[in-house]
């Protein structure tokens, strides 16, 4: 594992290549730049390292896409208490991820990926009444905060209840980067509290984001060209390997 402490050529071009990649399934599907990311990294350093990496470019990656339409305000003002407990969940959560053994926590980020992409393949889209918002949105917030802060990834479970909201397809795409933008800032000030930070690791977090935003770009020409439920089945694939390979690991 690389322990950061040179800015290496081969560190360089395996963040080129992460958040490049990362970027192109985010261009594509609106979503996954942080799971990738945190799955690939995470092969090769601590989780607690790859998440604060992943900071800058998922919060440019993610404000992009959350402004990126006219219902910012108007989603805003219908998940705020889920947005809250997300915020107080993953400043809870990121201690774990301070305090656990890196291969314990890329252990659970394993399981994590392997739980998404699971329940992404195998479970059908739900359809979640107004009427139960009031209490569920709080209780999915807290959930998704806990394993932000302890895994990094933000996906489950709000990603398969924002798309349960019954959201047109603009608004859904703008709930995800909203969800997203929120649990990166959270994780960023769970991090920062912990004292988790260090000023190698936000200059990565910066030259990440110029691989992510020309992978957002060429996501956006790919998405063009290919079937979105075919690229989002060998993604979902992906992600399983990459589960698979960070849970089963030796311990060493």
């Amino acid at each position: 594992m690389h322990t950061m402490n040179t800015l290496n050529l081969e560190l360089i071009c395996i963040l080129f290549a992460t958040f490049l990649g990362a970027g192109i399934v985010k261009g594509v599907s609106g979503m996954g730049l942080p799971t990738v990311a945190m799955g690939v990294l995470g092969a090769t350093m601590s989780p607690l390292t790859a998440a604060a990496i992943l900071i800058i470019p998922s919060f440019v990656t993610n404000v992009w896409q959350m402004l990126a339409g006219r219902d910012t305000f108007r989603l805003l003002r219908r998940l705020w208490a889920m947005m809250l407990c997300i915020v107080i969940g993953t400043l809870l959560g990121a201690r774990l991820l301070v305090i656990v053994d890196p291969i314990l926590s890329g252990r659970a980020l394993g399981l994590a990926l392997i739980a998404y992409a699971i329940t992404a393949l195998f479970l059908p889209t739900l359809s979640i009444p107004k009427r139960l918002e009031s209490w569920l949105s709080p209780l999915i917030g807290i959930v998704t905060g806990l394993l932000t802060g302890a895994t990094g990834v933000f996906t489950l479970p709000a990603v398969p209840y924002v798309q349960a909201l019954g959201l047109q397809k603009d608004e859904l795409v703008q709930a995800l980067g909203l969800s997203f933008t929120v649990s990166t800032v959270a994780l960023a000030g769970g991090l920062f509290t912990q004292g988790a930070f260090r000023l190698d690791q936000l200059s990565l977090s910066l030259l990440a984001v110029f691989p992510a935003l020309i992978g957002m770009w060429l996501g956006a020409i790919v998405r063009q060209k290919i079937s979105p439920k075919t690229f989002r089945h060998c993604f979902l694939l992906f992600l399983v390997i990459l589960g698979l390979e960070l849970t089963l690991r030796p311990f060493s």
